[in-house]
């Protein structure tokens, strides 16, 4: 019993405080390095180089850097903006966003995220498994259960596990995929790339835009998780920019070239995996791709599965560790379920119902900040909703109808300016009266 009480009241021993119901205070924030190890491992990952093939195959190489380019920089404001508020404010997600959809409608906004980001979190862990199981031919099932164990013991020691991982798994990427092209140099001329015209077909520009900016916008507009712990909001808008657009950019450029090469294996579906390309030359080597899969899908996973325990602690006044065993446990058991083949339907969820969040969060709490402190606390603020329901809208419409707009620029813009508009509205009947 009292180790049970021990797990949900208190910090174990040795483990940092987590400060999941109250600003970080100043004595216990991070370097910026710190803090941009937090950020600049996240996106370096297997899964955005498929992505970056899978763009590249369909638009060509320097179309594709530029949807890369566009898509970072709408990142880049869009984060950086949610990781000054947190920088300054040492609070996370769930407290921001308890501010702007009020004392009980920030639970619908973060219960909401926090469980879209362990749906990514269940797909990178099964993922993890059929990834291992193609290259290696290890039993996919068992190969999930060990990642589940690995990844759930990692986030269960912090914010400073997070640091660690994504140093090493930032640098490992970089690295192996230097090693992958220089097997493809054997075999091809790299100075070809860039003539690469990819096949013209499946997504425009504004799609491929999208796609760069629906993988993290679960935990893009989560951000404060992370840089609530930097000393200052420049600092956490220079952890963001390792992100967004250095790492991402890097990620993404690297599953580029592999298919502008020629070297990827149907591109169309896996994009720039270049994983098959370190496999099958010595033990050595087929050691690190191995281990390269689990620290560099673990970063991720790890990531996600923070934000939704933190996310899940403050709504139910709890302790990050005892959710990141629950959160943990559940997405890896979705995991073995087979999760993964809804990710285009998730990937479609994340580009259209979640930025709209962040950019009236933006709006009200960085660009009408000034109104936020002399406001009433309400339980529900409804023109919150009903902005994020307008952008949504927007983007739904957009995803639907006018797929090449980039449906999530749409959605941001949308939600963001309604909510600035019915605010000025509201402020004008407040002077008025």
């Amino acid at each position: 019993m009292s180790q049970k009480r021990s797990l949900l009241s208190e910090t174990p021993p040795g483990l940092e405080q987590e400060f999941e119901n109250e600003a970080v205070p100043l004595s216990h924030r991070h370097s910026t390095r710190s803090v941009s190890a937090v950020w600049f491992g996240f996106p370096m990952i297997l899964t955005n180089a498929v992505f970056g093939g899978i763009i590249a195959y369909n638009l060509g190489f320097w179309r594709s850097i530029l949807a890369i380019l566009a898509g970072n920089l709408v990142l880049f404001a869009y984060v950086g903006a949610l990781s000054y508020l947190a920088g300054n404010t040492g609070l996370n997600f769930a407290m921001q966003a308890r501010k702007t959809f009020g004392n009980r409608g920030y639970i619908i906004a973060s219960a909401f995220l926090s469980t879209v980001v362990i749906g990514w979190y269940a797909f990178q862990t099964g993922l993890t498994g059929t990834i291992v199981n193609a290259t290696f031919g290890w039993n996919t099932t068992w190969v999930i259960v060990l990642a589940t164990v690995l990844y759930t013991g990692i986030t269960f020691l912090g914010v400073r596990a997070l640091s660690i991982i994504g140093m090493i798994a930032a640098p490992m990427f970089v690295i192996l995929g230097l090693v992958a092209l220089y097997f493809v140099a054997q075999q091809s001329d790299l100075s070809q790339i860039s003539a690469y015209q990819g096949t013209h077909g499946g997504i425009s520009i504004g799609i491929a835009m999208t796609m760069v900016i629906a993988g993290f916008a679960d935990s893009g507009t989560m951000t404060a998780d992370f840089t609530r712990w930097s000393r200052q909001g420049k600092s956490a808008v220079v952890a963001t920019f390792s992100a967004f657009p250095v790492a991402n950019v890097v990620s993404l450029l690297s599953g580029v070239a592999i298919v502008s090469a020629g070297a990827g294996i149907n591109p169309a579906q896996n994009g720039g995996d270049f994983l098959h390309l370190l496999t099958g030359h010595n033990a050595l080597l087929n050691l690190l791709a191995l281990l390269f899969v689990f620290i560099n899908l673990g970063s991720v996973c790890t990531h996600c599965l923070y934000n939704g325990a933190v996310g899940y602690s403050h709504l139910f006044k709890s302790k990050m560790r005892l959710w990141t065993v629950i959160l943990g446990l559940t997405g890896g058991l979705l995991a073995v379920a087979g999760v993964w083949s809804y990710f285009l339907n998730w990937l479609s969820l994340l580009g259209v119902a979640v930025p709209p969040i962040g950019a009236v969060m933006i709006v009200d709490l960085l660009i009408m900040g000034h109104i936020v402190s002399s406001r009433p606390e309400r339980a529900y603020r409804t023109s919150a909703f009903i902005s994020w329901a307008f952008g949504t809208l927007c983007a739904s419409i957009a995803h639907i109808w006018f797929p090449d707009a980039g449906e999530a620029l749409i959605g941001m813009l949308a939600g963001g300016i309604a909510y600035g508009v019915i605010q000025s509205q509201t402020a004008k009947k407040w002077v008025a009266a």
